[in-house]
């Protein structure tokens, strides 16, 4: 079986950097002419680049993304926790700029720095479980797009999915 190389995050940033215009004009033209089997072609992607990544090599959403929370995720967690819900909001949330109730603390106060592993992994928020959105029925190429600077793995999906759809995406 091949090793597997740790992150270069500081290639993987500067990848990001460079490819910054040329991402944004390929999400702008797939979500004005969404080619029809895109969703299945990204969640395909999805598997594959998902086969050869362990997120705990990496941690970056933890490390920099502040997890959006939902009213169940707080009763559920606070209850993980022998807190209150008002407890829990009041110690841990905060509300940010789009209106959306976050973890008020990045890198998540929840993550164990050691092995980028969760503390609260059994009842994390679905945000979490659901990160990094790219194997869902209709995946949102808003999301997609901002994830790309933040989950190498999204990266990765991404340039493959250039590969297949730039050409097409010209055209129409």
């Amino acid at each position: 079986m091949e090793e597997k190389k740790p992150i270069d995050f500081h290639q993987y940033r500067a990848n990001v950097k460079k490819k910054r215009f040329e991402n944004k004009k390929f999400f702008d033209n797939a979500q004005r002419k969404r080619p029809k089997n895109i969703d299945s072609h990204i969640q395909d992607l999805h598997e594959e680049v998902f086969e050869n990544t362990n997120c705990l090599d990496c941690g970056n959403c933890c490390k920099t993304t502040p997890s959006m929370v939902n009213n169940r995720d707080v009763k559920r967690i606070a209850k993980y926790l022998g807190l209150t819900q008002g407890e829990f909001s009041e110690k841990y949330l905060a509300v940010d700029e789009d209106d959306d109730t976050v973890f008020r603390i990045t890198p998540c106060v929840f993550l164990d720095k050691e092995n980028n592993e969760c503390t609260i992994y059994e009842v994390r928020p679905k945000a979490c479980r659901e990160y990094p959105h790219t194997d869902e029925h209709k995946v949102s190429l808003d999301i997609m797009r901002r994830n790309v600077g933040v989950c190498p793995a999204v990266y990765q999906i991404t340039e493959k999915l250039k590969r297949v759809y730039i050409d097409e995406l010209k055209k129409k």
